[in-house]
């Protein structure tokens, strides 16, 4: 088993497809009419599947984070990212490192309705995810 894509309501696909391009992300295909909506599929430029789905149904007005807390995407280079952010209007908060190294950086971001997005800069020879080895005593 492995966890596939996330689904975030959006208010504005448009505003929101802006943002998460100019996060590095690429339209895979939309999906017109579901009960959920329309759905928007989105993939990073080294992945090869879906790993995000923006799901807009004006039905539901505004979308609202509630108890999502955030969605972390994992950088190459945390100043270009940083810098093409910038260029594309976005702020961020960071980057900082969590253990006062210089490569092992992380930022936060928040979309066009609320969602945050924690960037990771993994220091070098780190894995591409998250393993038991972050959490051994």
């Amino acid at each position: 088993m492995r966890t596939l894509h996330v689904g975030l309501r959006v208010t504005d696909p448009q505003r929101s497809l802006a943002f998460y391009r100019g996060l590095g992300y690429v339209v895979v295909g939309t999906v017109a009419e579901t009960r959920f909506g329309r759905l928007t599929m989105l993939r990073l430029p080294d992945d090869d599947f879906v790993s995000l789905e923006l799901v807009h149904d004006p039905r539901h007005g505004q979308a609202d984070p509630g108890g999502f807390n955030h969605l972390v995407i994992q950088v190459d280079s945390m100043h270009q990212t940083v810098a093409a952010l910038a260029m594309h209007g976005v702020p961020v908060d960071g980057p900082h490192s969590p253990d006062g190294s210089p490569d092992f950086l992380t930022a936060l971001v928040t979309d066009p309705d609320g969602y945050r997005i924690e960037l990771v800069q993994w220091p070098g020879g780190h894995p591409a995810g998250m393993t038991a080895a972050d959490f051994a005593t």
